[in-house]
């Protein structure tokens, strides 16, 4: 991974100098997001969720707790599911990142984006995308999985509106529509 410094005049200042703010450390750093390498400035200590919501326009990963807990800023890395609240963006080098808006190809909803709506898998749509993404990361390992598969997976990720039923049945009911066919990631 290239990266650059894009602002020198940290040259000269103290730590506590730049601790305090009044020099910018943005780097330069190549990430993988959603199938295109893209190039971003970034601070060192910025967030994967901050750099895919504020730099890169996604939006789609949403900041809930900040603490991993509530799973509304899941994303895909190299088709796991990971909290992106948690997780420092300089450090994920080459991995693939997948969030919500890179599973719809050529305009097509993917299968299990398609089953929430059909099962009425959501109500505010909050935790949506977070449920989704953590879904599809247990159906790339399982593609037969059982109910308590399921619920083990979406074990992270908090619904304080549907009861999960809908949820469960939604992804129960794709993973026959994932076996007919292969899923990338």
């Amino acid at each position: 991974m290239r990266v650059g410094c894009i602002n020198n005049e940290w040259r000269g200042k103290t730590r506590s100098q730049r601790k305090r703010g009044k020099v910018s450390m943005k780097r330069l750093a190549r990430l993988w997001v959603n199938g295109d390498e893209v190039e971003v400035a970034m601070e060192p200590s910025a967030l994967l969720l901050d750099v895919l919501r504020d730099s890169l326009g996604l939006t789609g990963a949403r900041r809930g707790c900040e603490t991993s807990y509530c799973g509304a800023c899941t994303v895909l890395l190299d088709g796991r599911a990971a909290h992106s609240c948690t997780v420092l963006a300089a450090l994920v080098g080459q991995r693939r990142i997948t969030t919500i808006e890179g599973l719809a190809e050529e305009g097509k909803l993917d299968p299990l984006q398609e089953s929430f709506i059909e099962h009425n898998g959501f109500q505010c749509g909050y935790c949506t995308p977070g449920m989704i993404l953590a879904a599809r990361a247990l159906l790339l390992e399982n593609r037969n999985p059982s109910e308590a598969d399921v619920r083990r997976a979406i074990d992270g990720n908090l619904c304080r509106c549907t009861g999960y039923q809908k949820i469960v049945k939604a992804i129960l009911d794709t993973a026959s529509k994932y076996s007919e066919r292969r899923i990338g990631q």
